[in-house]
């Protein structure tokens, strides 16, 4: 049986996730809240799903610059895995930068630093497209001439190491702040305080902060997330509210070298009132809080998306092109309609009729005895005469909120 055991991280990054809960709970330490931890883990499965699409195409890139640019061809020897960790460290330190000081790599990277928690949660912040930024920078290694397993291999042991950072929980760690990223480090890094931005932007390395004057030490009390906060948990606005900004401010700009500083320039040459214009013409607000039973049902929504997600990595050799794309498309309309929740979004019904419809041709892919077929039909069929008025009394169940024509009645 072929197994594909990189699924194992799932289970094993929750995990560490709900022992620091459990510790912050019993140390008195209020660092998660709901909505910001199901909208972290939301971001983290669209980019661990996306993987199981993205990471063959990696490494057959790096091969094929490797097998047909490399300038040398360094074989495995144990001071060659030092070279290769440090231009890997040297890479992420100038991609990170990037990430920070150029509109283009910040609309992909922003998502990482939405979240006002600072908690191993907030880890799992990674875009599918930040990743292909950061392989861009990362292709140099194969050109210089590391072997695409080499640099694979690493890049696993690499890309684990930040995970660890982010916790409010581990305090300042002697001589190891020295040499290594610590908590404190990046603690800092995802402050918004006027002293903090654009600082310790290593991964595993802090040396390079302080060689290129980009390191700053944790003295005061972080405040966490943008400067402006997004105070929004869609999973859609997370993901490309700045890429609309930037392309605002692009179609703003008069002139090519203003239109090129749009998308090559600092973020913080875009103008602000930018994000406030188009969240009063995109962002339809249904200020409720949250109330029982939504948590429960986001919750164990969430949870079957995380089981769906690890048995998908699991057994990915054993599903076909067709029924890789039904579980995605599945569990990218489950990241997005609990983000939905969190909004109290009117929509919401129409996303889980669409799932039971993905599950229903998921199903019909196996060739069940067609009485099972027809059975799911019928189902759906129903489901689909009643559906106003299921679509009704859901979202007046889980909002706990009265609902008629199309307003929300308290």
């Amino acid at each position: 049986m072929i197994l594909n055991w990189l699924a194992t991280a799932v289970p094993f990054f929750i995990l560490l996730m709900l022992l620091e809960f459990y510790v912050s709970k019993r140390k008195g330490k209020q660092v998660f809240s709901f909505e910001e931890s199901v909208a972290n883990l939301n971001v983290g499965i669209a980019e661990r799903l996306c993987d199981v699409f993205t990471t063959g195409l990696f490494f057959y890139f790096f091969d094929w610059i490797y097998q047909n640019a490399a300038l040398f061809h360094f074989k495995p020897m144990w001071y060659h895995w030092i070279f290769l960790f440090l231009f890997t460290d040297f890479l992420w330190y100038w991609y990170h930068r990037f990430g920070h000081e150029v509109n283009l790599f910040w609309s992909a990277h922003v998502v990482h630093h939405q979240s006002t928690d600072y908690n191993y949660t907030v880890s799992a912040r990674i875009t599918v497209v930040q990743a292909v930024f950061r392989c861009l920078f990362w292709s140099i290694l194969p050109l210089l001439g590391f072997p695409a397993y080499l640099i694979t291999a690493l890049l696993l042991v690499h890309g684990t190491y930040p995970f660890f950072t982010h916790t409010q929980l581990i305090g300042k760690l002697g001589w190891i702040e020295y040499i290594f990223v610590t908590p404190s480090h990046h603690r800092v890094h995802h402050s918004s305080n006027p002293k903090y931005l654009d600082k310790n932007y290593g991964d595993v390395l802090i040396i390079w902060d302080k060689i290129f004057g980009t390191f700053v030490e944790e003295d005061e009390q972080p405040v966490y997330g943008l400067t402006k906060p997004l105070k929004n948990y869609s999973f859609l606005w997370q993901h490309f509210h700045f890429t609309l900004e930037m392309g605002i401010a692009f179609f703003r700009a008069s002139g090519v070298k203003n239109k090129l500083k749009a998308i090559f320039g600092r973020p913080d040459d875009i103008d602000p009132r930018i994000r406030t214009v188009l969240e009063r013409k995109l962002i339809n607000r249904n200020a409720h809080g949250i109330k029982r039973p939504m948590p429960i049902a986001i919750a164990i929504q969430t949870v079957i998306t995380l089981t769906l997600l690890f048995f998908i990595i699991l057994f990915e050799h054993y599903l076909g092109g067709l029924q890789l794309m039904l579980c995605a498309l599945f569990i990218f309309i489950s990241v997005i309609n609990t983000g939905a929740m969190l909004e109290h979004k009117d929509w919401v019904f129409y996303l889980e009729y669409a799932r039971l419809i993905i599950l229903y041709i998921f199903i019909t892919t196996w060739h069940f005895h067609p009485f099972v077929n027809i059975c799911l039909l019928l189902t759906l069929t129903i489901l689909g005469f009643y559906f106003r008025s299921l679509n009704t009394y859901y979202k007046t169940v889980l909002y706990q909120v009265r609902y008629e024509r199309n307003e929300w009645v308290h």
